[in-house]
């Protein structure tokens, strides 16, 4: 009895231990630049962030860089500055009618609020081959636990690669429209769990920014000066972008060698499965370097590029696999970036 007690005794104060307090010094602020200008269509966006890469509270750890001085000179002296967004701290636009030219090379320079200089590495703009066709196929992703996997349209480029240079490529998407149906009259008020059904509207045309799902890239020491096919893009079906008909752009970018280097470290390190034969992530430097003070490591890559678009409707018969409808109870213009009416060059047929 009495060790009983005396183990009791020797309990009471450890519960009344305040908890000791850590202080975790505030990680380092790197300053990230991300962009590309191109041959195509403007205005062209650069974005300027700081990461934080640990804290004692993970709060705002990508921060925007509002107020900085955003230039791009070309190698014959040309200067062309960039505005920042109304809307869209820490990014910056070229004029709308700015266009990059072939042959030429640009470079981008960030003179920030505290006077801090950056520039880039100078990016020499090449002619990007014309997609001459995009071909689709349907794509399943086993999903562990899961009867039902996941899906989408993988797009293919079809492209007849110059025989007289090296190229390098990489693809990205413009933000997809698709039509999207609802069902307004299972429309329930949520606070009481009444059923309201609405007249109107179970048909609209949504614009949706899906970014693509992966790093598409490639170089043509394969098939240097050949016709060939190459993936260069996949979009995730979600249940309601492929019920009825789906319209994407297909942007080709001819990029530059050490650009290409970049992107295929990023790609290699995003994909890297988390096992613990992995290694560690690795701090990528792109081509900004600090004219303050060389050492800083500074995040990003600013590219030029020669761009080559193409367009394509994809219609739900178009997938030998589709997810099971999704159902959305309300009008669909309730729905972000939905609207009733179809854009102005909607032309599937």
């Amino acid at each position: 009895m009495l060790r009983r007690l005396v183990y009791i005794l020797l309990l009471i104060p450890i519960a009344c231990i305040d908890p000791y307090q850590v202080e975790v010094p505030e990680g380092e602020q790197l300053l990230t630049v991300e962009g590309m200008i191109h041959t195509g269509v403007g205005p062209q966006a650069i974005t300027i962030t700081r990461s934080v890469t640990y804290g004692s509270i993970f709060e705002a750890l990508i921060r925007p860089v509002s107020g900085a001085t955003v230039v791009i000179r070309d190698n014959e002296g040309s200067v062309t500055f960039l505005e920042e967004g109304t809307e869209a701290r820490g990014v910056y636009f070229t004029p709308i009618d700015f266009r990059a030219e072939i042959g030429k090379s640009y470079n981008l320079q960030i003179q920030l609020s505290d006077g801090k200089v950056y520039s880039s590495l100078p990016e020499r703009v090449e002619s990007a081959p014309e997609i001459e066709e995009i071909s689709l196929k349907t794509v399943t992703i086993p999903v562990e636990g899961e009867t039902n996997p996941r899906s989408g349209v993988q797009l293919v480029s079809e492209i007849n690669d110059p025989a007289d240079q090296n190229n390098f490529y990489f693809w990205r998407l413009s933000p997809i429209v698709h039509v999207l149906e609802t069902r307004p009259d299972l429309f329930v008020i949520r606070e009481t769990r009444t059923p309201a059904p609405k007249a109107c509207c179970n048909v609209c045309y949504r614009t949706e920014y899906t970014g693509n799902q992966s790093l598409f890239i490639a170089q043509d020491d394969n098939f240097n000066g050949l016709s060939t096919r190459i993936p260069a893009a996949f979009i995730e079906d979600n249940g309601l972008r492929f019920v009825n008909k789906l319209r994407v752009d297909l942007k080709q970018y001819a990029v530059s060698q050490e650009a290409y280097r970049f992107l295929r470290l990023v790609k290699q390190q995003a994909e890297i499965s988390g096992s613990i034969f992995d290694p560690p992530p690795a701090t990528i430097r792109g081509n900004m370097i600090s004219l303050d003070n060389p050492d800083e490591v500074v995040l990003g890559y600013f590219m030029a590029a020669g761009e080559s678009t193409k367009r394509i409707y994809i219609d739900k018969s178009d997938l030998t696999f589709r997810q099971n409808a999704g159902i959305v109870p309300d009008d669909c213009r309730e729905e972000d970036g939905a609207d009733i009416n179809p854009p102005s060059d909607w032309n599937p047929d």
